[in-house]
């Protein structure tokens, strides 16, 4: 939601924000989907504050990741992101995704995920597909590096680019031979995974022999999760199975809408 500045320098006809969360609230609301980076004039005219106190402010938020600062615009930050995965509800998500999981892993023979962004790691909500699945090192609440799996490069792949570049700077922390440098291979590679609609690979880049396949949750903003089909590489056919991760993801995105609609109506 977007607020107006009057021409005595608050809001509409809103008193001024007194406390500091009062203030801070002003200044989320003023982002919205069709500004979602602002410069220190934009915010001063939009929030009502004086720009001495809100750079102050701005600079306390970015601290706590609340807000990104670049190139003189300000954009929200990785906690945001974080609140609204965890406010989708991470066990709706898995009660929603579980079962259509377990289907695909038994049709493919592979193993499955589900996982959500914390920061620059992903954690996992649940692991499927039997024989397959225990040979993983993963599991319930394992956290992995984002960079490095198809589920947290298929998450990121559907932020703001400014933001991925603001987490991401310098030299990337490695796994594997196969793992992404730096951070312009990651942004090269999230513009691949946008070229295809959303659909991720894992080659080998969190454990040596093994490849998956991710497709984000996603409404119309971020994802608020992936998932994704993993096995030996020499099993992992992106062709083959990129349509049915796509399809699985799709349905489960849909059917967690469902849920969500029906939730609001009663």
């Amino acid at each position: 939601m977007t607020v107006t500045a009057t021409a005595g320098g608050t809001p509409g006809n809103a008193p001024a924000p007194i406390s500091m969360i009062e203030r801070m609230t002003v200044i989320l609301d003023a982002f919205d989907p069709q500004t979602p980076s602002l410069s220190l004039l934009d915010l001063a005219e939009r929030t009502g504050l004086p720009r001495s106190t809100l750079h102050r402010i701005l600079d306390q938020m970015i601290r706590l990741r609340w807000l990104t600062h670049s190139t003189g615009s300000y954009r929200l930050g990785l906690r945001t992101l974080e609140l609204g995965g965890r406010a989708a509800g991470h066990s709706e998500i898995r009660d929603v995704v579980t079962p259509l999981l377990h289907e695909l892993c038994r049709r493919t023979g592979l193993a499955g995920h589900l996982a959500v962004l914390d920061g620059r790691e992903v954690v996992f909500l649940d692991k499927a597909g039997g024989r397959c699945a225990a040979q993983l090192p993963t599991g319930l609440g394992v956290r992995l590096p984002a960079h490095t799996t198809a589920v947290g490069k298929a998450i990121l792949a559907t932020l703001d680019p400014g933001l991925v570049d603001s987490a991401y700077r310098g030299p990337l922390p490695l796994s594997t031979p196969r793992t992404l440098r730096t951070a312009a291979d990651l942004r090269h590679e999230l513009a691949r995974i946008r070229q295809r609609d959303g659909l991720a690979l894992d080659n080998e880049e969190t454990l040596s022999g093994i490849r998956c396949v991710a497709a984000p949750l996603r409404g119309g903003g971020p994802a608020t999760a992936a998932l994704s089909v993993c096995g030996n590489h020499q099993a992992v056919d992106f062709k083959e199975l990129a349509p049915l991760v796509r399809d699985l993801a799709g349905e489960a995105q849909r059917a967690l809408f469902s849920r969500l609609q029906q939730r609001r109506v009663g």
